[in-house]
């Protein structure tokens, strides 16, 4: 008598469903609703190693923030840790940020994301954008901390150096490594520069140095004066004299008068 064997199926469920799953075996942070998604999705389940890679399309979304990569990799108990790549875009619409750069990490805990490799924050509230080497955003004490290669632009203002400290609650710009600021035409100096965006002032420390452009822009050059120089008063008019007529060619002449004879008596 033959026995008949059957081959187990692996079981196959949608990422929706998944998503779904995995949301209730890790419940999520109290203070955070957090879920995800993407066109392919692996789940490690054992305890203490716990992984989910998404791939295609990924997305992370939470209170805070929504992710998006090409690949995202959660780990970490609750899957608190998120390590994304390849063109990761982060929005963080309470604050008005935008992270954007190759390679990305986020602790959900802590509320920290490490940025590498062409990043760039576009700062909306402030007007701000930040671009370096290597970017970490700390949430909640809103401090944004740049390293390698940093340029931060702003209207009428540009500046260098290689490590600076953003500090949104007061709106402080705090550089280091060779800063160099342009601002309105001057150029600043100094081991250590503080730019307070408020009030528009730049506090310099150490070894200062300093070009400020005094010529006047063109805007501010005062317009030429309607009052007619001496010159003008005493020009001729410009309206034409009448013409006098023109002399006869050939004027006629005039008669002498005739001589009296005195007759005598």
């Amino acid at each position: 008598m033959g026995v008949m064997c059957m081959k187990k199926k692996k079981p196959i469920i949608n990422s929706l469903v998944l998503v779904i799953l995995l949301i209730g075996f890790f419940p999520p942070l109290a203070a955070d609703v957090f879920s995800f998604s993407g066109n392919s999705v692996r789940s490690v389940f054992a305890k203490g190693k716990e992984r989910t890679l998404l791939s295609g399309n990924a997305r992370i979304t939470s209170d805070a923030n929504n992710i998006r990569a090409n690949e995202i990799e959660l780990y970490g108990e609750n899957l608190v840790y998120a390590d994304c790549r390849g063109s990761v875009h982060l929005v963080n619409v309470e604050r008005g940020l935008e992270l954007t750069s190759d390679q990305l990490f986020y602790d959900r805990n802590r509320k920290v994301s490490q940025v590498r490799g062409n990043a760039v924050m576009v700062d909306r509230k402030n007007e701000v954008v930040v671009k370096g080497g290597y970017i970490e955003n700390h949430e909640d004490d809103d401090i944004t901390i740049i390293q390698i290669g940093v340029r931060i632009l702003k209207e009428n203002m540009t500046c260098r150096s290689e490590f600076a400290k953003y500090m949104r609650k007061t709106d402080t710009l705090e550089l280091t490594g060779l800063p160099v600021v342009y601002w309105k035409g001057d150029t600043y100096r100094a081991q250590k520069i503080i730019i307070d965006l408020k009030k528009d002032e730049v506090k310099l420390e150490g070894n200062v140095e300093g070009q400020v452009n005094t010529e006047k822009k063109e805007d501010e050059t005062p317009a030429p004066s309607a009052t007619p120089t001496p010159s003008e008063t005493h020009s001729p008019s410009a309206t034409p004299s009448p013409t006098p007529p023109p002399a006869p060619s050939n004027p006629p002449k005039t008669p002498a008068p005739a001589s009296r004879e005195k007759v005598s008596p």
